[in-house]
């Protein structure tokens, strides 16, 4: 396996990035890979190193490059309540604008890289990044052709950005697999969000997850479950192949 962590020059700054993919057989098709709030891990750098294994040009950027953070500090021990109310608080400081004017430099930086194969470009997004996976497909529906959402958050809002409105804006395949029991994804939500892709123009599917809660594909995660993160990997590497 090829890594790599550049510094990619964006229109707020520059985001150190990870990339991955396997040494030979090259130029692969890309995908990004969006952190979530708990920011860039070793956690996160084994699942990119996962789906690289499987053809793939891995891109993880630290999205919370504009705060000057990387990493943020356990959140067990005695500053565990401090470390998390930053963690909102960096969450907090993204949107959607923010991270889709990340991606364009994402997609440039990959593009002038003969390793990553021009064309088709699939992303996935956890938590926080759901979202912003999704909106990639609206934002660049002339590149990104495959999104998937795993227990993310704001699935259904009032802004014009919200992911059950992303149906009728590209013609990407859209993934949505949710925790059963998700304070940030609660039923009614995911029910919206599903009723909203049963009438969407593009193949869409939103899919519940028996049993799980919230990060149940995490492996550091209290409530990882190993059956379902093996079925989120089925989906998830399915989708990739069906798309790029």
């Amino acid at each position: 396996m090829i890594e790599a962590r550049p510094l990619i020059p964006t229109r707020d700054g520059a985001t150190e990035t990870f990339i991955c993919h396997p040494e030979r057989g090259g130029p692969f098709p890309v995908v990004l890979f969006y952190m979530d709030a708990p920011a860039i891990r070793e956690e996160l750098r084994d699942m990119a190193r996962r789906i690289a294994a499987c053809g793939y040009y891995v891109m993880l950027p630290n999205l919370y490059y504009r705060e000057g953070v990387l990493e943020l500090p356990p959140m067990t021990g005695p500053d565990g309540d401090a470390v998390r109310a930053r963690m909102f608080e960096l969450m907090a400081s993204l949107d959607v604008p923010k991270v889709m004017r990340d991606t364009e430099s994402l997609l440039a930086h990959a593009d002038a890289d003969p390793a990553a194969r021009a064309g088709s470009v699939g992303t996935v997004g956890y938590c926080m990044s759901g979202q912003y996976a999704v909106n990639a497909a609206t934002h660049f529906p002339g590149r990104v052709t495959a999104a998937a959402s795993f227990y993310g958050v704001s699935l259904v809002t009032e802004r014009e950005d919200s992911p059950h409105l992303a149906g009728d804006k590209t013609k990407a395949e859209l993934y949505f697999g949710c925790a059963q029991t998700d304070r940030w994804a609660p039923p009614e939500m995911v029910a919206a969000l599903a009723a909203a892709m049963a009438k969407a123009s593009t193949q869409a599917e939103v899919e519940v997850y028996p049993g799980t809660e919230h990060g149940f594909a995490f492996p550091q995660r209290a409530v990882y479950d190993p059956r379902a993160a093996d079925r989120h990997w089925e989906r998830l590497l399915a989708l990739f192949r069906r798309r790029l």
